[in-house]
């Protein structure tokens, strides 16, 4: 049987790229707004006054005079088994994965662990009003399969993908070329498009995977045709440098990927700051992605990710929280860094393009704009609901607004999980503060 029901709150949402139509075509906004869902389905969004006529007696309409509608936020590069170890002090990459990342990723093996993190993990990203999201598990099967259970309890469009790692690693945490290709491939049998999930191959980053496991990874991309591909690029100019000497014979650290087939419109590469022309243009001509993360980048001190430049290049780019490299779940906080990477190379970041990178954007990234990422009829109702008076100092602040630009530019600077006053999956209410 067919359920409607109804939510009327300020109203916003992306249409398209600020960079191709213009800011103030890239937008709808609605001051007093409704969506109505059907079951797990947008129905219809528009004015209040128009809207409301149109809805039968007893369809129940929830009415958040402080609140302001968008889509959910798309996370689109996260490590769900750092959970645990966000915030640790003071290294640079490659120091840091072997004094941190590792030895919490080696408690991995036990799925009741993974379970129990992962739960907390997506209590997290809902918590702060991310309903989908790029994940990294770790090498051991088990962790992906913990994490597509405890994403199916709440019906969350999830993407995951067991890290494929045969070198450079401990022992307790490498796999094989063969091992890799086949739980990566059991693990796509089980779980990819079962419900809303996806499956990505993911190898840890080039230094990481011998040419043979990058070989098999790309055989993998190929014998599945919508499987995503989700590995790390350019990060770190160590780690730049590290790959030139590991792969002698590549052009460029893209190149290495390249070369063994792992280039394509479901590839996502995150972070990507240390890039060539030459490379931008590849990853234009395949259709890959990349994903911006700031948090992480100035907390690991990697460098500024150059937007203007991957825009030139008509390059999809989508956000990331990349946790525990990144230091908040929040994407609010996450754009609040990611305006002033953008400042610091004396560019700007309007907060339309700051939403349309954390919704839009993010979906386009991951190929799922018919789906989520905005709220046009007949997409997936997965939906955010922003407190006006989530703090006092929000409150203060956004009385003084002019225009829903600078109400959204005071979310982004201001806000954090407090401001996310509920989530919505599916049409249902996955979190409430």
């Amino acid at each position: 049987m067919s359920q409607l029901k109804a939510w009327r709150a300020a109203i916003i949402h992306c249409i398209a790229d600020p960079k191709d139509v213009g800011v103030e075509h890239a937008y709808e906004y609605f001051e007093d707004g409704l969506l109505i869902v059907e079951n797990d389905t947008i129905k219809a969004i528009g004015h209040a006054a128009e809207l409301l006529p149109t809805l039968t007696s007893d369809t129940q309409v929830e009415h958040h005079p402080d609140g302001l509608i968008t889509p959910g936020f798309i996370d689109t590069h996260i490590h769900y088994p750092q959970t645990d170890m966000i915030g640790s002090y003071g290294e640079q990459l490659l120091t840091w994965l072997n004094t941190y990342t590792f030895p919490e990723e080696g408690k991995f093996h036990d799925k009741a662990h993974a379970r129990d993190v992962a739960d907390r993990f997506l209590q997290e990203l809902l918590r702060n009003g991310t309903t989908t999201a790029l994940v990294f598990g770790t090498v051991h099967k088990v962790s992906v399969e913990a994490f597509f259970e405890a994403s199916e309890v709440h019906n969350l469009r999830m993407i995951c993908g067991k890290v494929m790692m045969d070198r450079n690693a401990p022992e307790y945490l490498t796999d094989t070329p063969e091992t890799s290709y086949q739980e990566s491939k059991e693990l796509i049998e089980a779980w990819h498009n079962k419900g809303r999930l996806h499956y990505a191959i993911t190898p840890r980053f080039a230094p990481t995977s011998s040419d043979e496991q990058l070989s098999l990874a790309g055989q993998l991309l190929n014998e599945y045709d919508d499987v995503y591909m989700h590995t790390h690029l350019s990060e770190n100019k160590d780690e730049c440098a590290w790959v030139q000497d590991l792969f002698p014979a590549s052009k460029n650290y893209l190149d290495v990927y390249d070369e063994h087939k792992l280039l394509s419109e479901r590839s996502v590469f995150a972070h990507g700051i240390h890039l060539c022309d030459s490379e931008y243009h590849r990853l234009h001509e395949t259709g890959s992605a990349i994903a911006f993360c700031p948090t992480s980048n100035l907390f690991i001190g990697s460098g500024l990710f150059k937007l203007g430049k991957a825009e030139e290049h008509n390059i999809h780019v989508g956000m990331g929280t990349d946790v525990g490299g990144g230091t908040s779940f929040s994407m609010l906080q996450t754009l609040n860094e990611a305006y002033k990477v953008i400042q610091l190379q004396n560019e700007n970041l309007s907060p339309i393009k700051s939403l349309y990178l954390a919704t839009l954007g993010g979906a386009k990234a991951l190929r799922l704009e018919e789906k989520i990422g905005n709220l046009m009829v007949g997409t997936e109702a997965d939906f955010v609901i922003l407190d006006k008076k989530a703090t006092p100092l929000i409150s203060s602040r956004l009385a003084l607004s002019k225009s829903i630009e600078e109400s959204l530019f005071v979310f982004m600077t201001l806000g954090d999980d407090r401001a996310i006053k509920a989530t919505y999956s599916a049409g249902q209410c996955v979190h409430q503060r």
